[in-house]
């Protein structure tokens, strides 16, 4: 096997790792692939850094690459999804799902009783997921994403009762 080689798509072979500042370069490399815009090393080092953040990376491969990542947010008795991210060539497997299963435990532990999170309502594939695990939606915000060249899209927010 050559180096960063990864079994495609089994997730067997991924580890959730709690994310640490340090980690932030890599987490903005698989970002910037997967969002436009996309958030800076230093912002998302900030997140990290923040003592509510809560989040995980997925690993794998020889040396370990991030494949996916969460990043999230405990304030009082509620948790707040900032951005989740899944590798181009590990979606559709089960990863994000893993990773939200992850963000969910650790949300119950800080005691939250609700995760809230924002979507773009034309992304299908994150919209069935989300409700897959039983969030549903309780707001909109009108024409929140602005996409060069198209109609901007709402954003709607979803909640997830623990």
């Amino acid at each position: 096997m050559t180096s960063n080689v990864m079994p495609f798509r089994n997730v067997k072979h991924a580890s959730m790792l709690w994310a640490s500042p340090e980690r932030a370069e890599e987490i903005a490399g698989l970002h910037a692939k997967l969002f436009d815009p996309a958030w800076d090393a230093a912002a998302i080092k900030s997140l990290l850094e923040h003592p509510a953040a809560t989040s995980l990376i997925a690993v794998a491969g020889s040396p370990k690459a991030i494949i996916g990542f969460i990043i999230g947010q405990l304030a009082a008795d509620e948790a707040e999804i900032l951005s989740i991210g899944v590798a181009p060539n590990w979606q559709r497997a089960g990863l994000a799902m893993g990773l939200l299963e992850g963000l969910a435990r650790a949300a119950r532990r800080g005691e939250a009783k609700r995760i809230f999170l924002e979507v773009a309502e034309d992304n299908e594939a994150a919209l069935a997921l989300y409700r897959k695990l039983g969030f549903e939606e309780v707001g909109r915000r009108k024409r929140y994403y602005v996409r060069p060249g198209n109609a901007a899209v709402d954003a709607l927010t979803m909640a997830l009762t623990l």
